[in-house]
């Protein structure tokens, strides 16, 4: 089975590179979507979470408070670094068991889908890194755009990232997201394409 390692910064496209995958066969493995799951009530790391934080960061139905965990953590890199600390060696273990049965049910091709995969050093699952890669103002419009919040919240979300410009020295392949969707789509033809070639 080959396995991309496919990351971007956030809002540079990614997702919808991950749906062209899928569509082309791909198994799409979501560190995000597995980022949600592991933090549902009573699971391990909600646990550690909130015994790291305190039940104050909770809802009243036990569900973690995403926006205020995620202003919190966007304003301070400390609080950001313990949920880090928290949560990812939960993720990493469940991505890779999502991984192994991919592989044990035939997939051909496997898709790592994870924003952070470079910055916590997850290159070594998988085979081939795709980065999705968009110009930072382009970036900022986009994010304003998606989540509704202003041009220094913007910056702060990708500030609190690796840059896109420094995630592509360690790409095997680039997809220049900055044209319109159909120049997205042809250049992800073109690199599944390459792999079919070489298996």
């Amino acid at each position: 089975m080959y396995t991309i390692g496919l990351t971007g910064g956030i809002a540079s496209g990614k997702s919808t590179v991950s749906a062209m995958l899928a569509q082309l066969g791909a198994v799409i493995v979501d560190t995000d979507k597995i980022a949600r799951e592991i933090v549902e009530p009573g699971q391990p790391a909600w646990q550690d979470i909130v015994a790291a934080f305190g039940e104050g960061c909770l809802l009243p139905g036990g569900y973690l408070n995403r926006k205020m965990l995620g202003d919190l953590i966007f304003s301070d890199k400390n609080k950001r670094r313990l949920l880090d600390e928290i949560t990812h060696p939960y993720i990493q273990n469940t991505a890779q068991q999502a991984l192994d049965a991919a592989e044990r049910q035939g997939a051909k091709v496997a898709v790592l889908d994870a924003p952070l995969l470079i910055e916590v050093g997850w290159q070594f699952m998988v085979q081939a890194v795709w980065v999705v890669y968009v110009d930072a103002q382009k970036q900022v419009s986009r994010l304003m755009q998606r989540d509704k919040i202003s041009c220094s919240q913007a910056l702060d979300r990708i500030g609190s990232q690796m840059s896109l410009r420094d995630k592509l020295s360690y790409a095997d392949v680039v997809i220049d997201n900055n044209k319109e969707l159909a120049a997205t789509r042809q250049q992800v033809i073109i690199a599944w394409q390459g792999i079919a070639a070489n298996q």
